[in-house]
């Protein structure tokens, strides 16, 4: 996400390094290079403008301490203003009425079933209510299966009513079945178009005239960059739409839809999708997004993400910590880190999140081998219980039928083995800075990364 606009801005920073004071020459080439960055991440133009114009406003007119460096000083506004072009504050769904009504528009591949999947778990579990899923696409009969399966996946209730009705009729009937079986949000998720036309704006605009919508969500594809702006625009001039979805964030993402939307369109980035999961949701915060886009990580994010998702208890995080001490973490262990780890989006999406890594994102896929990790764990669950609790019981024939249980070679197993005795004796070593300081060694939650 954001990795080529991150190492450009990193580079524009560069030009301020090493100078003393802030002048309106080393302002404005640092400047010059910002905006290229920003219009290579198809950024909207006159955004892009407005935005170095007023960066070079505030630089100028600041005074410089000596401790703090002219770059530092460069970072520290560009964060603020890239804060405010995205939104300043983050936003919440409001939800009025009984139920609440959320209208789903947006063009066909833009992930609207999917949203309206995770917007209907986010209901459940976070705020506690007791959402329907309503299939009103009527044009695509997968849509209509779609859903019901991510609605049997987190037993959410979908009402459909096949695609022979109209959406107006579906919706109706919808609201109705809402109020008769005590469902507090219903979520109506409509067609798309390849692009759009008269029609489809048409069916929004009957839909909302004849039931009463209370929130209109238009989901977008970030990866389409400006063009996502251009949707984004359309729509709300023709059937009004109070806020926005960007889907497919944990793609090769440009940024120019994150940055020029609410500048452009002036209505709020509500939620981010980060992948295909349906729990992959995060509301989108102004000031975290722009950390991540000057590579200062989003500690608060993943704090978050593991408090929802980590679900070790008390007495197991100490029997860990305890043994961990002593060096006797085994690859039971190993496992409940993995899955905890898989829970927050895999190694790759929490070393994103981290600050002062030394790692490009960019970087990340190359470095973490997911598949790596995966043939790894099959390693492990070819161990019989005995043999994970208690690693000395590996000898040579006892590796080789768990080679072929993993369908690996026999040097990988050995491999894996070695390194992991060895982590154990570091662990030992390390036992008398294993106080406060190595607390700081372990994710939110109490995992722990698995190597």
């Amino acid at each position: 996400m954001f990795e080529n606009l991150s190492e450009r801005l990193e580079r524009s920073f560069k030009i301020l390094k090493g100078e003393g004071k802030i002048t309106e020459i080393n302002v404005a080439e640092t400047l010059k290079d910002v905006r290229k960055a920003l219009l290579e991440a198809d950024v909207n133009y006159k955004v892009a403008k407005t935005f170095t114009d007023t960066v070079k406003q505030k630089a100028l007119g600041q005074n410089v301490l000596t401790a703090v460096k002219p770059s530092q000083l460069m970072v520290k506004i560009v964060h603020d203003e890239l804060t405010e072009l995205m939104g300043g504050t983050a936003q919440e769904l409001t939800l009025k009425g009984h139920p609440a009504i959320v209208l789903m528009s947006g063009l066909q591949g833009s992930g609207k079933t999917t949203f309206s999947g995770k917007l209907a778990l986010l209901q459940k579990t976070k705020k506690s209510k007791k959402p329907l899923l309503v299939a009103c696409d009527v044009y695509r009969p997968a849509a209509i299966k779609q859903l019901q399966i991510n609605g049997e996946k987190q037993e959410v209730d979908v009402f459909s009513m096949g695609d022979t009705h109209k959406p107006t009729d579906i919706a109706k009937a919808a609201i109705a079945h809402a109020q008769k079986n005590g469902h507090n949000v219903v979520i109506l998720d409509t067609a798309g178009r390849l692009h759009i036309d008269e029609e489809m704006m048409a069916e929004l605009q009957n839909i909302k005239s004849e039931v009463d919508v209370h929130q209109t969500l238009l989901v977008v594809d970030a990866m389409t960059g400006q063009d996502a702006v251009n949707v984004a625009k359309e729509f709300d001039e023709k059937v009004v739409i109070d806020g926005v979805v960007l889907t497919k964030m944990d793609g090769d993402s440009r940024g120019g839809a994150a940055l020029s939307i609410k500048a452009v369109t002036g209505k709020p980035i509500l939620y981010v999708g980060m992948g295909e999961k349906l729990s992959d949701l995060e509301q989108f915060y102004p000031d975290r997004m722009a950390s991540r886009i000057l590579g200062m990580g989003d500690v608060l994010s993943l704090i978050e993400k593991a408090q929802a998702n980590i679900d070790i208890d008390a007495d197991k995080e100490k029997e860990m910590a305890a043994r961990m001490k002593k060096g006797k973490f085994d690859f039971e262990d190993y496992l409940e880190s993995m899955r905890q780890m898989r829970k927050m989006g895999g190694l790759s999406s929490i070393m994103s999140m981290l600050p002062g890594m030394g790692i490009k994102a960019g970087e990340l896929d190359g470095m973490i081998d997911e598949k790596q990790l995966a043939r790894i764990e099959a390693i492990v669950l070819s161990m019989t219980p005995k043999e994970r609790q208690n690693p000395k019981l590996l000898n040579p024939s006892r590796k080789h039928r768990i080679a072929k249980g993993a369908g690996v070679d026999i040097a990988q197993v050995n491999r894996f083995i070695k390194q992991f005795e060895q982590s154990q004796k570091m662990m030992k070593q390390m036992q008398g800075m294993m106080g406060k300081k190595g607390r700081r060694m372990m994710m939110p939650g109490g995992m722990r990364f698995p190597f």
